[in-house]
């Protein structure tokens, strides 16, 4: 199969969904958690009838709190965002709820103040690039020995170049669930993100790395070579992503809730990275070769 064929129907799939996640995240913005922003989250679960989300904000208005956003979850579950709160507040929450509505079950409550939310933040970003550096050393160091005819730096930039398309989308994906469903990014998201780093490059590696032994003990034009490694690893990737997605579908239907926007992230980053390591990363890898032939050619 002629993968590389067809590089440039890869590069404008790839490029139509990176531009359109851009777009939402530009857009639509993205829905941080009181992880990022401060604040208080408390979920409860109703044993009776569950009131709407404005009959609960009328109840809790008496209280003072200021902007409160409370939304229903399933039949029975409701989160509420608040201020940060002090246990003493806390306590008069679930007192007023329960002599308003009924027995009702705290299922969370978490309060982060707004320094220790900017803080998350910040480190998160600085954890996502030096990830990023790091590997583009490191996979560099890792091909140091294979440098004709593309330098070893360059299946380093390939592999983190594929990475951001596999951080991007899911992005984009959690913008447009954010606008839609008020769906939220905190901690388990950036796990997430990293989780999909790592399976992303180890996948982009599997291929980059096949086509070095070929390089060594196969001939033909780097295109017949690349093109044959990808027909090497691709059935093994893909069977990879099924295993994985397999289990990954049966946590987002059958785990709980606090894990599904969790399990969600991954779903998306497996499948952009499967995608982005055969039919992304070997191409840009052949296309940097290209561009290496043609300047080369104009200096001389």
């Amino acid at each position: 199969m002629n993968i590389l064929k067809y590089r440039p129907l890869w590069y404008a799939l790839s490029g139509a969904l990176i531009a359109t996640s851009i777009a939402f995240v530009a857009i639509f913005g993205l829905k941080f958690s009181i992880d990022f922003t401060g604040g208080s989250l408390l979920s409860v679960r109703y044993t009776d009838t569950r009131p709407t989300a404005i009959e609960a904000g009328q109840v809790l208005a008496e209280l003072g709190l200021g902007g409160t956003v409370i939304q229903p979850v399933g039949e029975k579950d409701m989160n509420i965002r608040m201020q940060t709160l002090d246990e003493g507040m806390h306590q008069q929450i679930l007192t007023k709820l329960k002599d308003n509505y009924g027995e009702i079950t705290e299922l969370r409550f978490d309060s982060i103040g707004p320094v220790i939310g900017q803080e998350l933040r910040v480190k998160s970003f600085y954890a996502l690039t030096i990830v990023f550096i790091a590997i583009l050393i490191y996979i560099g160091w890792a091909f140091r020995k294979v440098s004709v005819p593309v330098q070893s730096w360059k299946y380093g930039l390939v592999t983190v170049l594929a990475a951001m398309h596999d951080v991007i989308i899911p992005l984009g994906v959690f913008a447009l669930l954010g606008k839609l469903f008020g769906t939220e990014i905190g901690s388990p998201f950036i796990a997430a993100i990293l989780t999909v780093m790592g399976y992303s490059i180890n996948d982009t590696i599997v291929v980059m790395d096949r086509v070095r032994e070929n390089l060594q003990k196969t001939t033909g034009t780097f295109h017949e070579i690349v093109n044959r490694s990808l027909n090497q690893t691709i059935a093994r990737s893909i069977n990879t992503t099924i295993t994985t997605l397999l289990a990954l579908v049966a946590v987002y239907l059958f785990g709980g809730a606090s894990i599904k926007d969790f399990a969600l992230a991954l779903i998306v980053g497996i499948v952009s990275g499967a995608y982005s390591s055969i039919f992304f990363a070997a191409p840009m890898l052949v296309s940097l070769y290209d561009l290496g032939k043609r300047l080369k050619a104009r200096k001389q």
